[in-house]
């Protein structure tokens, strides 16, 4: 589909094979330059870096390897009717005009994600609900009846965005949110989001050409996430079909089965010859990482190991060390402090020189015990939850030594 004006009035129309359009790619804050980078991998043009998004340009090929291939993309999304808006009944008008027809049958199933600002529209709710109605009153009166709403496993997801009295209505190609990969199939009590965790290696500057190390791995996200990255395989290879936009009128299957098989002739490519390492204190988590990791048939690429982190070493050599320790908040720990300062200790003496060690955290008095300065830090979401991702440089000797040599 693309937008074109008909009296002052954006309307949709049918979208031709190779025809470029405009897309926004969700992200979470902090990953977005990262989002950007694999965008332009993937054909995208006209790129620009918003809030927790990207936009860009392509046609329907470049939105299907977006929503295959990028690592720390959440959703991607194409607008498709833009207007203005002065008040409730404005809205409904504007919205029933619309020939939503050509964007879905009758019998499909959709659902309205709202967003409102400004003094017009200040309850998103509501101004779903008017959306809804105009949409389903226009079917009904030229069908005689009308496609039903599905909060869970929607045909359609529209997002309807409003600010002041300038309304975006956006449809989700992704469906379900990309995090959701597909391999998990044992999780610890607090999993990390994937989407996070890719951007946490990508973040930490690890191109698969060293070793990789994840001390207090949980059920496996940043290993798994890794192995992937060194391996070429795509984002969503695990998830199977369930792409929102494999639904659409406009579904081409060829381009699409195109698409996944230029991506997955990579898988393998670069012969990764380093050394994936986890280890956790919880034999009992550890079990679901072995899970996860066998079904994505990776399970031969990272050696997993059980003990406290302070008893275990890196892999020897150069090594990238990325990881998520408790915060307190859902993995309860007696003394996080005593935990942050051990962490730190067995930096310092068992990791030494040439590592890099990355850690995310949202305890921020917890982390002053860690008793090194971090290099570099990064402000992150985990969840709702204001979090650091540190990165601290381990040498031998002081660090004025380290920059006089």
């Amino acid at each position: 589909m693309i937008i074109t004006k008909e009296n002052g009035k954006k309307q949709i129309i049918s979208q031709s094979s190779g025809q470029k359009f405009k897309m926004i790619a969700k992200t979470m804050m902090g990953l977005e330059e990262l989002l950007a980078d694999e965008l332009q991998q993937c054909g995208a043009t006209d790129i620009e870096i918003l809030n927790r998004a990207v936009s860009f340009m392509g046609d329907m090929c470049t939105l299907y390897r977006a929503n295959y291939t990028c690592r720390t993309a959440l959703s991607i999304l194409k607008p498709f009717a833009e207007f203005e808006a002065y008040n409730d009944q404005d809205l409904y008008n504007q919205v029933y005009k619309i020939p939503w027809e050509k964007v879905m049958d009758v019998d499909c199933t959709f659902m309205i994600d709202s967003t409102t600002s400004g003094e017009i529209f200040t309850h998103s709710y509501y101004a779903a609900l008017k959306t809804k109605d105009a949409i389903v009153d226009r079917f009904r009166k030229n069908f005689g009846h009308r496609p039903n709403i599905d909060t869970e496993n929607a045909d359609y997801k529209f997002n309807l965005h409003i600010a002041d009295s300038h309304v975006t209505i956006l449809i989700n190609s992704s469906g379900e949110s990309l995090h959701k990969r597909g391999y998990r199939q044992g999780v610890g009590i607090a999993p990390l989001n994937e989407v996070l965790a890719a951007g946490m290696i990508k973040l930490s500057g690890w191109k698969c050409d060293c070793n990789f190390y994840d001390p207090m791995c949980g059920s496996g996200t940043i290993l798994i996430e890794a192995a992937m990255l060194a391996n070429n395989i795509p984002a969503q290879y695990y998830r199977g079909d369930r792409f929102a936009f494999k639904r659409w009128k406009e579904f081409n299957l060829g381009e699409w089965k195109r698409v996944k098989e230029q991506e997955n002739r990579r898988i393998g490519e670069g012969d990764f010859d380093y050394e994936i390492w986890g280890n956790d204190i919880d034999m009992n988590v550890l079990n679901q990482c072995e899970k996860n990791l066998e079904y994505t048939k990776l399970h031969k690429d990272v050696m997993l190991h059980c003990g406290s982190f302070e008893d275990q070493d890196p892999p020897e050599g150069r090594c990238i060390i990325v990881t998520n320790p408790p915060y307190g908040e859902r993995i309860k720990v007696e003394d996080l402090n005593a935990m942050y300062q051990q962490l730190g200790d067995t930096m310092k003496q068992r990791y030494g020189a040439g590592r890099e060690v990355w850690l995310i955290s949202s305890d921020f008095d917890a982390l002053k015990h860690i008793g090194l300065r971090p290099s570099r830090k990064i402000q992150l979401l985990n969840g709702s939850l204001d979090c650091r991702f540190m990165k601290f440089e381990l040498y031998d000797g002081s660090k004025k030594d380290k920059y006089n040599d």
